[in-house]
């Protein structure tokens, strides 16, 4: 009966908390939640019924009662404006997260509180702890500096897959890190053990939706590479056709993204704490990791990259695998198998003779890559470069990939043939075209640093190697500008592409075949059929533009004849500005009105005059106690206005 009547009161209740519940989301001008504001509603309530029970009962009635509703009202609802302004101070809102999802995410939150404190014993371990709080230490000498790059390498090595794959990355940006870290990161390799055939045999029959005996003719159960995201095995499939299958490792879903955001945290915890972690970009850095790792744990990406990549490479030096996409799915990648052996095993096996020949293929297909689709292989370790038993070589693993736009591209070209020219000030113009440069920045004096480079590298008779790009990084570090990722992932692929082809023909300078290869791209795109083709691209796309001109110049002579010629200039049109100067505007006239009335109740509070309506309560007083309510009510709104927005500010992706 109890239950009964409780549950038929609960509407009535809502009714009367409803009120505050909609006056409090108007004054604080915000989206509350509903389960949030009803509880500061019940609490304004309570709020209000102590007052009223401070009272004696005659008072309730006549024109006494009449003075007491604003105060008695107005403090209900200043206390359910504190309850809000405490709440959003202690749990914020706008995370997306009501009462239940804060629930659910409590199991989360512990397993990444563990998390936290295996990567913060493994930091400890390898002497890494005081830099997790952000602190450096100054005047580091090269020894201490080469035993730091070892034990960072170590603790990334002991904290899995997603931290190889970040320590993977650092070690191709030589713009950020010193160059013994680099040369230190660059060791990293995913060494993992084979994973549960059981659990690999689950993973298939999810995606293919059989077993691999009923899916394949033959599936031989015994991977023949392992790495942290996928193993891969042997196949044949009905028609006859070999091929090798591509298997995410189980559970490797559900690591990568806890440990994305522990990254993402530490990155934000670092930026805010550390002026270096600012100066090096780290947020930035972290996010473009974690959209690189998410996208390579989705194999369908990695077979539009394939496909991509072959539509673009017109040659056949080097081999592309195919895929079936009919067999493929976001954790299954069937590929056509090229038969042949790892080059870093088999390069003794290639006659001495046909070895230069085979790395300017190789350099010249990724090259191509990078200069024609702009979708390029990132990462052509001699892992990933097979010798085929034809003599080719393969490429695979198109996981890792970088992509280029066309503006970047064509910077891109400019720098090398501003390299090949030796010309600082063309090289200037081509690094400022592929680089994100700072508000600010003397080109007088880039240009004198990158004239030094050219004289260092280029007028001794000798070939420059890539120990001009480590010098080219350092004054890019120097002068504060940024290599956007694309930018970032075409060096890393060169320097990768350089370790292996010098493995294969010692001696191989690919900074001068890159040149060799650049200049030939001009002087193709100087054809007669090359340049007839060019310029019909771009008369076409004026054509357009080029109609439309002798009517706008002759409106334009008419009014300027007439004396109608003016030039229209509006202040604040940008949505933002207006925004900020609206919000600015606001707040000011919140202060006003919060001191105004503050001042005018307290000027009435110290007034004795005017009829007496309560015992020792003059009209006066009464006016000044409800005043004093409502400057309290446009204070608190004015707070936590400007609260919640540097709250947003303070969220908000930098």
């Amino acid at each position: 009966m109890n239950l009964l009547l409780g549950l038929l009161t609960l509407p009535v209740y809502a009714l009367m908390l409803w009120p505050l519940v909609v006056a409090a989301r108007r004054v604080l001008g915000v989206r509350i939640g509903v389960i949030r504001a009803f509880c500061a509603a019940g609490f304004g309530w309570l709020v209000a019924g102590g007052i009223l029970s401070a009272f004696p009962s005659p008072m309730y009635t006549g024109g006494a009662f009449a003075g007491l509703v604003v105060p008695v009202a107005g403090g209900a609802f200043l206390a359910t404006l504190i309850f809000l302004f405490v709440a959003e101070f202690v749990l914020p809102s706008g995370s997306g997260l009501g009462l239940i999802g804060r629930i659910r995410s409590m199991r989360r939150r512990v397993a990444r509180t563990r998390r936290y404190s295996q990567i913060t014993r493994i930091a400890i371990k390898h002497g890494l702890g005081r830099y997790l709080t952000g602190r450096r230490e100054p005047g580091l000498a090269r020894v201490r500096h080469a035993k730091l790059a070892r034990s960072l390498r170590r603790a990334l090595e002991e904290g899995g897959v997603t931290f190889v794959k970040l320590g993977q990355l650092l070690s191709t940006r030589s713009d950020l890190l010193p160059q013994v870290f680099v040369d230190e990161l660059s060791k990293l390799q995913d060494q993992v053990a084979f994973a549960d055939a059981d659990e690999v045999a689950t993973v298939l029959r999810e995606e293919l939706g059989g077993n691999p005996d009923e899916i394949f003719a033959e599936f031989d159960p015994e991977p023949i590479a392992a790495a942290s995201i996928a193993q891969v095995y042997r196949a044949k499939l009905r028609d006859g056709q070999e091929v090798v299958v591509k298997v995410q490792r189980p559970g490797v879903q559900a690591l990568v993204d806890r440990d994305l955001d522990i990254v993402r945290r530490v990155a934000a915890a670092l930026d805010q704490r550390a002026e270096w972690a600012g100066s090096l970009g780290v947020v930035d850095l972290a996010e473009g990791f974690a959209d690189a790792l998410v996208e390579e744990l989705d194999f369908r990406t990695e077979a539009r990259n394939i496909e991509a990549v072959a539509a673009a490479y017109s040659g056949t030096e080097v081999a592309l695998p195919t895929v079936h996409k009919e067999l493929s799915t976001e954790r299954v990648l069937v590929m056509r198998r090229l038969d042949g052996k790892p080059l870093a095993a088999a390069r003794e096996q290639v006659p001495a003779a046909e070895r230069a020949g085979l790395a300017r293929s190789m350099l010249r297909c990724v090259l191509g890559q990078v200069m024609g689709s702009g979708v390029f292989h990132a990462d052509p370790h001699p892992g990933n470069v097979l010798l085929l038993t034809d003599g080719r070589l393969g490429l695979l693993d198109f996981g890792s990939v970088g992509r280029l736009d066309s503006g970047l591209r064509g910077g891109l070209q400019n720098l090398i043939l501003a390299l090949d020219r030796g010309d600082p000030a063309a090289l200037r113009d081509g690094l400022l075209e592929i680089v994100d440069q700072p508000d600010e920045i003397d080109e007088r004096r880039l240009e004198r640093a990158l004239g030094s480079l050219v004289a260092k590298h280029f007028n001794h008779g000798q070939a420059p190697d890539l120990d001009m790009f480590t010098d080219l990084f350092r004054v890019i570090a120097d002068f504060r500008l940024s290599v956007p990722p694309p930018i970032a992932a075409v060096f890393r692929a060169l320097a990768t592409l350089e370790g292996t082809l010098a493995a294969l023909a010692p001696g191989f300078n690919i900074v001068v075949e890159s040149r060799a290869y650049a200049a030939e791209q001009v002087g193709a795109g100087l054809r007669p059929e090359s340049l007839r083709s060019t310029a019909t691209n771009e008369l076409m796309a004026l054509l357009p533009v080029l109609r439309r001109l002798p009517r706008r110049v002759d409106r334009i002579g008419n009014a300027l004849e007439q004396g109608r010629l003016s030039v229209n200039v509006r202040l604040f049109s940008d949505e933002r500005d207006r925004d900020v100067v609206t919000g600015l505007v606001h707040e000011i006239l919140l202060a006003f009105v919060g001191v105004a009335t503050g001042l005018m109740a307290v000027l009435l509070l110290g007034s004795t005059t005017g009829p007496e309506v309560l015992d020792g309560v003059t009209l006066h007083q009464m006016f000044g106690y409800n005043l004093l309510v409502v400057s309290a009510l446009v204070g608190l709104r004015l707070l936590f206005v400007v609260f919640r927005r540097s709250g947003q500010r303070s969220r908000s992706p930098r």
